[in-house]
C-alpha cells in the first residue's frame, strides 16, 4: 500500500510567496492547500486534517498569533510560523501560543524544507499528550465539561449538548468576538450559511436561560456584522 503524502496548509497573504511555497512543496510530493487571510486559514485548519501548517504572522482579518491561539483550543497540528519580523519577543510570543517552529523572512528554501521534514518526523513519530481544561469560571458563572453542568450564582442551568458547547466556546474566549463562520465550524461542525439561523437560535436560548438565572442580557452580546462575545 502506497504511503500517504503529507498535507500542508499555507496561510500567507503574499500571493507570490504563497505560490512559490506551494510550487516548491508540491514538487516534493506534498499535498497543498493555500489560504491568503487569517480567518479563512483558521476555518480551513479546523475543517480539514493537515500534517503541517505554514502560518504567516501578519495576515488580514486575523493575525497569525490569533489564528494559532484559536487553533490550539481544539487541534494540535504542527505549526511553523513565518514572519518578516525577526524580533525575539515575537518568537517568544509564537512559541508561547503553541508554535512548533519559527522561521523569519527572508528565509532559505532549503532550510525551510529541512525544517518541515524535521517537524513531520517528530509529529508522525510520537503523539503529544494533550492537556485539557475541563472546567471554566467567569465571575459567578461556572461550567464543567465532564459533567456537562452549568451554574450561575449557584443556580443550576440545563443546556442541550449543542448549547453547552456554544457556551463553553464563548467562555473559553471571553471578551473576544467570535465570528459566525468560526462558531459554525467549531460548535455546529459545518460550514457557515448566511441563510441558516440555527446558531442564532441556539445562542438566543442560551442567553434566555442565563437571564432567567439572573445574568444581565449584555453579558452574552451580539456584535452586529461580526459575531458573538461573552463579556
Amino acid at each position: 500500500m502506497e504511503a500517504r503524502s503529507p498535507s500542508i496548509l499555507i496561510i500567507e497573504d503574499d500571493i507570490t510567496l504563497n505560490n512559490q511555497l506551494a510550487d516548491l512543496l508540491a514538487g516534493r510530493g506534498f499535498r497543498i492547500r493555500q489560504c491568503h487571510d487569517g480567518e479563512q486559514g483558521l476555518l480551513s485548519a479546523l475543517s480539514d486534517k493537515f500534517d503541517l501548517i505554514l502560518l504567516d504572522v501578519l495576515l488580514p482579518t486575523m493575525d497569525g498569533f490569533s489564528v494559532l491561539s484559536k487553533l490550539r483550543k481544539s487541534k494540535h497540528t504542527p505549526v511553523m510560523m513565518l514572519t518578516a519580523c525577526g524580533a525575539e519577543e515575537e518568537r517568544i510570543q509564537g512559541y508561547s501560543s503553541g508554535a512548533d517552529d519559527y522561521l523569519p523572512k527572508p528565509f532559505n528554501f532549503t532550510e525551510l524544507v529541512l525544517r518541515i521534514d524535521a517537524l513531520l518526523r517528530r509529529s508522525w513519530g510520537m503523539i503529544k499528550p494533550q492537556a485539557q481544561v475541563n472546567s471554566l469560571t467567569v465571575d459567578v458563572l461556572s461550567v464543567d465539561r465532564n459533567r456537562q453542568s452549568v451554574r450561575y450564582d449557584g443556580q443550576s442551568i440545563s443546556l442541550t449538548p449543542i448549547q453547552f458547547k456554544l457556551l463553553w466556546t464563548l467562555l473559553e474566549n471571553h471578551n473576544e468576538v467570535l465570528t459566525k463562520p468560526y462558531l459554525y465550524q467549531s460548535v455546529l461542525e459545518r460550514e457557515f450559511s448566511r441563510y441558516d439561523r440555527s446558531l442564532d437560535m441556539h445562542l438566543s436560548r442560551v442567553r434566555r436561560k442565563l437571564m432567567d438565572a439572573g445574568m444581565p442580557a449584555d453579558r452574552l452580546a451580539t456584535v452586529h456584522g461580526k459575531g458573538y462575545c461573552f463579556n
